[in-house]
């Protein structure tokens, strides 16, 4: 069955109107409203629709004053009337009609006089001028020719238009018969008097004096899919993440996107020639930060201090320690809050982006979030560090962890905390350890740092299925939409 609103515009269609813009002032509807029910009656097949673009054309502000005036060679020529010396020519509004003049073979030159050279019979531009002069016309309604000469000096410009026009087929003459009165409104809800005092006749009910007619519905076909609005998936892991481990009374901190390499390596005992530290991996800015008193990093560096320990050797640089980068770990962040905080306990965590150079494919994207915290404490062991790792991985949905010993530059003794996924296996799900004295001991930092991290990117491929990292930075609407709220499941 037809709404109330396509009958309507059936009929009219049916009655001969075609124009969208007559059917609307005649429904007293909106136009647009008028071009929907069409459409919707050409996918049934009761209309037809031809649509059309028409270029139309005006003239520009010097079109319009030619058009008053008369085109500049035209008034040349009634200038020079049998003939003038071109050094009388003064007024230079008409003497730039000079080139044109000679091109449509008007005029001649000889011996510094301008004589007239045949009879200059209007031409089909000034005619096309002369039309658009009354106003704006379709380029169907105007001499080609005569048109591209205005439009090559620029005397017009154009638009374009669309028209719509409407055609019933057979079977739309026929619905249109058979849609009833036309004087009949469109029934949407029944209320208890029309069922107690209503007189019906199939679907046309007489109620008040008035003719409803009501529509049947097909409560068998499927509804419109409806995709409400919601959080991104991978915010939802990373707030979930948050909220695990605020759960597990960690205090969440935050830093800056560009870090000096004095806190992003030096302070974590990287060494200042470690290929961490090469183009490759690292975005170098052209810019220098100001960095704390170095001397116990610089000596830590150099021989090692007072904790046991040979340092790397060399001739430690403050110069390359002031280098800023973007930040290819959220490490420094947690060491610089660490030399701000050495006395326990301190119990943080932070989820910030990382960036470093990586070729983009499935797996690789050159900036990534990362998961982060560290515990600081007396007393604290090695142990204590395995169960918190155990007892988040479960609080995620892991049922399965185990530890591999691993190596991290700064962390000593260190493990690779894994999961069993079905399919794939024990898959590796990040590094943690407890720092080494060369990192702590230059910021008085006396008591054991357990600290870990991990890849939020890879535990997001886990938990929602997938084999393309890209698709968590992409908007894919389509798989925005399918993939479910709970990422438990």
């Amino acid at each position: 069955m037809l709404s109330e609103s396509d009958a309507r515009v059936l009929r009219a269609i049916s009655d001969g109107l075609n124009d969208p813009e007559i059917i609307a002032q005649k429904l007293n509807m909106k136009v647009e409203a008028v071009r929907a029910s069409a459409d919707s009656l050409a996918e049934s097949g009761l209309v037809k629709i031809k649509k059309s673009v028409q270029e139309i054309f005006s003239l520009t502000a010097e079109g319009q004053r030619y058009g008053n005036e008369g085109l500049p060679e035209r008034r040349l020529l009634q200038e020079i009337a049998s003939g003038k010396p071109m050094s009388e020519l003064k007024d230079p509004n008409i003497k730039i009609g000079l080139g044109w003049l000679r091109k449509k073979g008007w005029a001649a030159i000889q011996g510094g006089v301008i004589k007239p050279t045949g009879s200059a019979a209007r031409g089909k531009d000034e005619e096309v001028l002369e039309s658009l002069l009354a106003g704006p016309k379709s380029g169907e309604m105007l001499d080609r020719s005569g048109l591209e000469a205005l439009k090559s000096r620029g005397l017009v410009s154009s638009s374009k238009t669309k028209e719509w026009r409407y055609e019933a087929t057979p079977e739309g003459r026929r619905v249109a018969s058979e849609t009833g009165d036309a004087k009949a409104q469109s029934l949407t809800v029944i209320t208890s008097g029309m069922i107690k005092s209503g007189d019906w006749d199939g679907n046309n009910l007489r109620y008040n004096g008035r003719l409803y007619h009501a529509r049947p519905y097909d409560v068998t076909l499927p509804a419109d899919r409806i995709y409400p609005g919601k959080k991104h998936p991978y915010q939802r892991l990373i707030d979930r993440m948050r909220g695990i481990m605020l759960e597990m009374g960690f205090s969440e901190i935050k830093g800056q996107v560009v870090q000096s390499s004095f806190w992003n390596f030096d302070a974590l005992f990287q060494p200042q020639d470690h290929p961490a530290r090469e183009m490759q991996d690292t975005f170098y800015l052209d810019s220098k930060a100001e960095i704390p008193d170095y001397s116990r990093v610089k000596e830590m560096h150099e021989h090692g201090g007072a904790v046991g320990s040979t340092g790397w050797g060399g001739c430690w640089s403050p110069e390359v320690a002031r280098q800023e980068v973007l930040r290819t770990h959220t490490t420094g962040v947690t060491i610089k809050y660490l030399a701000e905080h050495p006395v326990p306990p301190v119990k943080v965590f932070g989820i910030d982006r990382v960036y470093r150079r990586e070729a983009i494919d499935a797996t690789h994207t050159p900036e990534f979030e990362q998961l982060e915290g560290v515990i600081m404490d007396e007393g604290v062991s090695f142990r204590h560090l395995l169960g918190f790792l155990k007892e988040f991985y479960l609080k995620m949905g892991f049922e399965e962890v185990r530890f591999r010993p691993g190596y991290f530059p700064y962390t000593e003794p260190s493990v690779e905390p894994e999961v069993f996924i079905d399919g794939l296996g024990w898959v590796e799900l990040g590094g943690a350890g407890v720092f080494r004295k060369e990192v702590t001991a230059p910021f008085g930092i006396e008591q054991r740092v357990l600290a870990w991290g991990l890849g939020v990117s890879r535990v997001a491929m886990l938990k929602l299925g997938l084999k393309d990292l890209r698709l968590l930075y992409q908007s894919d609407i389509q798989w925005l939409r399918e993939t479910p709220l709970s990422i438990e499941s």
